[in-house]
């Protein structure tokens, strides 16, 4: 079953959206803040400017931007044949794969144009500090978290209702 034109259009919106938002962000922490400085938020968070040339938690940061962004595209082409795979009526996954495209994309823009991701996001204490890093990063976590919520919870949940309504004398 092909989603309808409604439902990809909201898609690419959402795509759209995700990569312009974070890129814009990233314009502005760059062009606002020199490499490296730090500006407190809160006492657990505060905006850092910093360069990432790995991957997720700055993995792989011994390959060449070329590899990662070719690795990167990699996944992409495979997100977005899971995503051409996924039933039109499981919407929370068709935007969950929409915000992951959006940060992937926007990741992959940096990686080819700057050979680098830019990061800003820092949570820490004194004693423990958790990697950098930016908004595409949240889309692609956040929409892998609204995947698994969907694919282990919510779905499960529809089809055991429909698979109720359909037997003889429960809620016909």
């Amino acid at each position: 079953m092909k989603p309808s034109r409604r439902l990809l259009t909201l898609n690419i919106v959402v795509v759209v959206l995700a990569v312009v938002l974070d890129q814009v962000v990233k314009a502005i922490v760059v062009a606002t803040m020199p490499l490296g400085e730090m500006i407190p938020i809160m006492p657990f968070l505060a905006l850092l400017h910093a360069r990432n040339t790995g991957i997720a938690f700055s993995m792989l940061a011994g390959l060449g931007p070329i590899e990662l962004a070719g690795l990167a595209a990699v996944v992409l082409v495979a997100v977005l044949w899971l995503w051409v795979k996924t039933p039109p009526d499981r919407k929370l996954t068709h935007f969950a794969l929409a915000i992951v495209v959006g940060g992937a994309i926007g990741n992959l823009i940096d990686r080819l144009v700057l050979g680098y991701v830019v990061d800003y996001v820092y949570f820490h204490t004194p004693v423990w500090s958790f990697a950098v890093f930016n908004l595409a990063d949240s889309f692609i976590s956040v929409g892998a978290f609204l995947i698994v919520i969907d694919e282990f919870l919510l779905a499960p949940r529809k089809e055991a209702a429909l698979a109720r309504k359909g037997r003889p004398g429960e809620g016909n």
